[in-house]
């Protein structure tokens, strides 16, 4: 069993570590991290068992020195500007696509005026984005070329989704997010005290030409984007924020992933 997790667990770190080393961090850095994500987790864990979790307790469950428990917890982290920012930009945009107060009769983003009470950018932003300022979800907006100024003087929606390809910071952050939501679907269906296992597939071919996925790829993008949308719709529908519905227990979050990988196949793997 151990070694089936180090061979994944390899496998897992080749491509962070091909980022990081392009980004010029150390192993030492890496390793400071991953030290730092052992102390809170195993905090987390010893509150939730126990009530308390001491430095002397955590080095127990973690093998580190109290010294290093006691140096790590106070590293300082990023406190996620740049994943809250994408965040909101995300349920702007999805919020745009679905809210019968946004959308045309046959369920279309509406081209909306900047300001105004009701049915305007202004009051989409101030359902779906918390206190974030209106000019600076618009200038957001606007630098990852996800609206345009109409003839009108709306603003018109050009984008389906909120994609910051120009953006390193942020694409970093979003590396942060969606990673972390996939190994923990995974890690939930490992776990053999849930019986109901959350959704985790993938289809792939291995001897493919470069010729088909020049035509598969438009076409996934297509028929990915149709089954997002459903299902964009579907959580719409049942999220308090849209619906202004406050029946119901507990406050959840849930998504579907879809993303798309290719690479060539290496001569040992054939």
């Amino acid at each position: 069993m151990q070694k089936t997790i180090y061979a994944s667990l390899y496998r897992l770190f080749t491509p962070l570590v091909r980022l990081l080393v392009k980004k010029g961090i150390a192993h030492k850095e890496l390793g400071d991290l991953i030290k730092r994500a052992y102390i809170d987790v195993s905090e987390q864990e010893l509150i939730d068992t126990k009530g308390k979790a001491t430095t002397s307790a955590i080095a127990i469950m973690t093998g580190m020195t109290r010294k290093e428990v006691a140096a790590l917890r106070d590293m300082p982290l990023d406190e996620g500007g740049q994943t809250n920012r994408y965040n909101r930009a995300v349920r702007v945009i999805s919020g745009w696509q679905v809210d019968s107060d946004f959308t045309t009769a046959k369920g279309k983003p509406r081209i909306l005026p900047l300001h105004g009470e009701n049915g305007s950018f202004e009051a989409l932003v101030a359902r779906y984005s918390g206190d974030m300022p209106v000019k600076a979800m618009l200038d957001e907006l606007e630098r990852v070329n996800a609206v345009e100024i109409s003839g009108s003087g709306g603003l018109r929606l050009i984008a389906e989704a909120y994609l910051p390809t120009n953006d390193e910071k942020e694409g970093l952050a979003i590396l942060g997010v969606d990673t972390s939501l996939l190994i923990d679907t995974i890690r939930y269906n490992l776990d053999p005290d849930n019986e109901e296992k959350r959704y985790q597939r993938k289809v792939a071919y291995d001897n493919l030409p470069e010729e088909a996925l020049a035509e598969f790829r438009p076409y996934m993008r297509i028929q990915a984007q149709k089954l997002l949308d459903q299902y964009n719709q579907w959580l719409a529908d049942h999220d308090r924020d849209v619906t202004g519905d406050t029946d119901g227990t507990g406050r959840m979050r849930a998504g579907v992933g879809i993303y798309y990988f290719e690479e060539p196949v290496d001569k040992s793997e054939s």
